[in-house]
C-alpha cells in the first residue's frame, strides 16, 4: 500500500464512488424530488461516467489527474451540486499540482480547502444543511489520521451523524430552501449523495 494518494489508487477509488453512484441513482432522483428538480441520481450518474472514460489516460500528476476528473464532470452536470463538486476538485487539484504522491495526513487540510472554494463559489454557509456540512463533519473526522481505511470509516460515521443533525432543520440553501419548514425532517440530497460516494469506498 501506497503512503499516500496516487493516480493509481485515485483512479481505483473513482471506479468505487462511480458503481455506487450507479445503484443508488434512484433513491437520489427521488430525494431530489422532494426538494429540487428530482435529476440528481440522473446528474451524478452522468458525471461519473463522463469521469470514467477520463480514468485510463490519467497523468501521474495527482493535480493534473483531478483537474481532468473535474473538467470531465463539468462537461455533463450543470446542476448545482454537480457544479460546486467540481469547484471543490479544481481547488484540490490547483493546490496539489505538480505532485505525484499526496500524505493521506494532508486530505483533511485538502477538504478544508475545496470547502472554502465550494462555500465562496455556492454563496452558502455551513450550518445550512447542504453538502458543505457533510464535507465539513468529513474534513474533522479524518483530521489527523494518516491510513487511508480509518479515514473512510471515520467520514462515513461522521457525515451520518451529521445527516442525522440535520434532518429535523429547515434547509436554507438552493431550491430546498423554498420549501421552508416543509423541509424539515426531510434529508438533504447532497449529504446523502456524499454519504453514498463515501460508502463507495467502504
Amino acid at each position: 500500500m501506497t503512503t499516500g494518494l496516487t493516480t493509481a489508487s485515485l483512479r481505483e477509488g473513482l471506479e468505487r464512488i462511480i458503481r455506487k453512484l450507479e445503484v443508488c441513482a434512484d433513491e437520489l432522483n427521488s430525494l431530489d424530488a422532494a426538494l429540487g428538480d428530482g435529476d440528481l441520481g440522473v446528474t451524478m450518474v452522468r458525471g461519473g461516467r463522463s469521469v470514467q472514460a477520463e480514468l485510463p489516460g490519467l497523468p501521474e500528476d495527482i493535480g493534473l489527474a483531478l483537474m481532468k476528473c473535474a473538467q470531465a464532470f463539468t462537461r455533463i452536470s450543470g446542476s448545482t451540486l454537480g457544479t460546486l463538486l467540481a469547484t471543490g476538485l479544481m481547488s484540490v487539484a490547483k493546490a496539489t499540482k505538480g505532485r505525484r504522491e499526496i500524505p493521506w495526513s494532508e486530505v483533511s487540510s485538502l477538504l478544508a480547502g475545496a470547502t472554502e472554494t465550494m462555500i465562496q463559489r455556492g454563496q452558502a454557509q455551513l450550518g445550512d444543511k447542504t453538502i458543505l456540512d457533510a464535507l465539513d463533519a468529513a474534513r474533522k473526522a479524518i483530521e489527523g489520521l494518516d491510513d487511508p481505511k480509518a479515514q473512510v470509516l471515520a467520514a462515513d460515521a461522521a457525515v451520518a451523524a451529521a445527516i442525522e443533525k440535520f434532518r429535523p432543520q429547515p434547509a436554507r440553501q438552493g431550491r430546498a430552501r423554498i420549501f421552508g419548514e416543509k423541509s424539515r425532517g426531510r434529508d438533504d440530497p447532497g449529504m446523502v449523495a456524499f454519504k453514498r460516494m463515501i460508502e463507495g469506498l467502504l
